[in-house]
């Protein structure tokens, strides 16, 4: 199928940004490099690493990670705490083991990390 665009836009002229495409792809590749020399970004790859060895586990964790995610994003806010204070106790063995915590925990870190970078970036673009 062939896309055709609206007659108020010519594919053909340049949409302005294109020149600076090259000058932020260089800064884009230098900025994941800094990333992943970071503490959290280590800890994070390393965690995930040591998991490719028990991809049962890693099954597991995914799972937990999704529920998890379902009960944060379906749940009204009234009933949240205490469906998330269920989660935890439902799961506490599990997040016992050492993989499995060390994994969370890594993870957690380069989460919160991005989000920072994420929240600046957003503030130094003033994109609201």
């Amino acid at each position: 199928m062939k896309y055709i665009h609206p007659p108020d836009i010519d594919a053909t002229k340049s949409r302005g940004w294109e020149p600076k495409m090259n000058e932020m792809k260089k800064a884009t590749v230098q900025f994941a490099t800094a990333i992943k020399e970071t503490k959290q970004y280590q800890k994070y790859f390393e965690q995930k690493e040591k998991l490719k060895a028990y991809p049962e586990l890693k099954e597991q964790i995914d799972e937990f990670r999704w529920r998890n995610y379902q009960l944060q994003t379906t749940c009204d806010q009234d009933e949240l705490y205490f469906k998330l204070e269920e989660f935890e106790l439902e799961n506490e063995e599990f997040r016992a083991n050492p993989f499995v915590s060390d994994f969370l925990a890594a993870e957690l870190g380069f989460c919160r990390m991005m989000q920072q970078i994420y929240s600046d970036l957003a503030e130094k673009i003033e994109f609201e």
